[in-house]
């Protein structure tokens, strides 16, 4: 069978900690070309995992113009996501694009419009839809185990973990701080599991309280004060068509000792769960409060050194099979699509000081 040839475009830490370790398990998949603007940076992806007959490009249209390659992946920072997707989609390349989807939802619709205009698959980086937990209590929701969902909580809470490299703290290069980088992937898996993505409101708080702070005790050493320009916490109240509330809490230094990150925490109407401990159903059984606790542990049989596959592995093999078998992708561009539309709203709510109103297409 023919291979799925794959040029990566930003060849940064994302692309080489998760992209191309995930892709070079798949046989199908061969790494073709490496794009960055710093031009060793795609000379040394290509040596760990390109072939001698890679390609290595500075200039991502030019990569474009290789009619051989059938699928990019965006690894660049959020401000550049939309025009690099747009213009791989329009070049005929199925798109993988890192999370999030984009810096604002103009630009994510964009990308929206461009995948419907030229049939081609795109599919945004959330890959903790694919953890063990998050499959399961998407099964469970879909099974109507928990009922009537009308209260969820989106965790992405961070005591001290300050990303202090790259452009993380460059709000016009990100678009943002936690909410945008970490609160992202919080309310992908509420909406996802939820299967809820009609917003009606947002009331959102944004705050810069920790950001001059030195010797903060940051898991990356101190953050330089003078380049972050992003917040260091926000927070989100979205109400949804029907009715149901989502709370999003995400920060990336927090006085807390709740640390939570790409959680969530459900409230139906027959049971509720959360993943404080592991995935934890509860619910009332024969006049009892039942709390069920689902394994996700390999075991069983002696010398067993397998186990459940790495959530972004599993993310690019289906990613993959769904270019093959020419099926949608699991995370579907309208989905998120509507994450990045909240996001936005969140920090337009906290810019206007009051309640942003989402429409709905008719």
């Amino acid at each position: 069978m023919k291979k799925i040839k794959i040029g990566i475009i930003g060849c940064g830490g994302i692309a080489l900690e998760k992209h191309l370790p995930s892709l070079s398990l798949i046989n199908e998949v061969e790494l073709v070309a490496f794009c960055d603007i710093l031009i060793e940076k795609a000379e040394q992806a290509k040596i760990k995992f390109g072939k001698e007959d890679s390609k290595v490009y500075l200039d991502y249209k030019e990569m474009l113009k290789d009619t051989s390659i059938d699928v990019v992946h965006v690894c660049t920072p959020n401000r550049s996501h939309s025009f690099i997707t747009v213009d791989a989609l329009e070049a005929g390349k199925h798109v993988m694009c890192e999370k999030p989807m984009a810096i604002n939802s103009v630009e994510a619709k964009k990308m929206v419009d461009a995948a419907k205009r030229t049939g081609k698959k795109l599919t945004i980086g959330y890959q903790n839809r694919f953890r063990g937990d998050s499959m399961y209590l998407k099964a469970e929701c879909e099974n109507d185990v928990l009922g009537e969902v009308y209260l969820a909580k989106a965790h992405a809470i961070r005591r001290r973990a300050v990303p202090t490299w790259g452009v993380f703290l460059n709000e016009y290069e990100q678009g943002g701080g936690p909410l945008i980088d970490i609160g992202t992937h919080a309310l992908d898996l509420t909406l996802w599991t939820m299967n809820n993505y009609q917003p009606k409101m947002v009331v959102g708080s944004v705050y810069h309280k920790l950001g001059k702070q030195t010797n903060a005790a940051n898991a990356w050493g101190d953050w330089n004060t003078d380049e972050l320009t992003v917040e260091d916490s926000a927070f989100g109240y979205i109400i949804m068509e029907n009715g149901a509330t989502i709370i999003l809490e995400s920060s990336w230094a927090l006085n807390t000792l709740d640390v939570r990150e790409a959680q969530t925490t459900l409230y139906g109407t027959k049971a509720g769960a959360d993943m404080q401990d592991g995935l934890r159903i509860n619910y009332v059984k024969n006049n009892r409060q039942v709390i069920e606790k689902p394994s996700f542990k390999a075991g069983g049989v002696a010398f067993y050194a397998g186990g459940e596959e790495k959530p972004s592995h599993l993310e690019a093999r289906m990613w993959i099979d769904s270019i093959i078998n020419d099926n949608e992708p699991l995370v579907k561009p309208e989905e998120a699509y509507i994450v990045t539309e909240i996001l936005e709203a969140i920090y337009e709510s906290a810019k206007q000081g009051k309640p942003i109103y989402l429409k709905r297409a008719k």
